[in-house]
């Protein structure tokens, strides 16, 4: 059974919601859907609610996140022309670099290439690798950021990469 003071901050506050309700939402039968998501919330409550203060104040608050949560969720979609092809892009020059990224690596030492392969290509824990290699956290953290850094200049020299202005990779030349 419904707590007494449950039913009645909603006879007090109901109508006041709804006004609140139909200045945000243009359709009145959605605002009544959100209303009466908003008294299942209450009901929820139940004697838990008698304990709040200001219950008006916690209608409304309750009420502006759902709001907020439909806003979010809510997704505009326009319909597209069907005559209009779908223009595939090439793969992006980032992936396009694979295979110079690969035949770089080979040209590192035996150190830059392990930390690299284990920690960026094969996914390792920076954490795991070091204990495995007899090594600091740290240590491993200093020789990954300089294998990158050589691996990094091999690549740009060697596959002539060129950057945006916003320093992303935007053309090269596979070789």
């Amino acid at each position: 059974m419904t707590p007494y003071c449950v039913l009645s901050a909603w006879d007090r506050h109901e109508q006041e919601l709804r006004v609140f309700l139909l200045k945000k939402i243009a359709d009145p039968y959605e605002a009544d859907d959100l209303l009466q998501e908003l008294f299942l919330k209450l009901i929820t409550q139940g004697q838990s609610f008698c304990g709040v203060k200001n219950p008006r104040a916690w209608l409304f608050s309750v009420m502006r996140n759902a709001l907020i949560d439909r806003y979010r969720t809510a997704k505009s979609f326009i319909d597209l022309d069907p005559e209009i092809a779908l223009e595939i892009d090439d793969k992006p020059p980032l992936l396009e670099l694979e295979a110079c990224i690969l035949r770089n690596l080979e040209n590192l030492s035996d150190n830059d290439r392990s930390v690299i392969e284990q920690c960026d290509l094969q996914g390792l824990r920076q954490e795991v690798y070091a204990q495995t290699q007899g090594l600091t956290l740290s240590a491993v953290k200093s020789r990954l950021l300089r294998a990158r850094q050589r691996l990094r200049i091999e690549i740009v020299k060697n596959c002539q990469v060129r950057f945006d202005e916003k320093g992303r990779v935007c053309c090269h030349v596979p070789r």
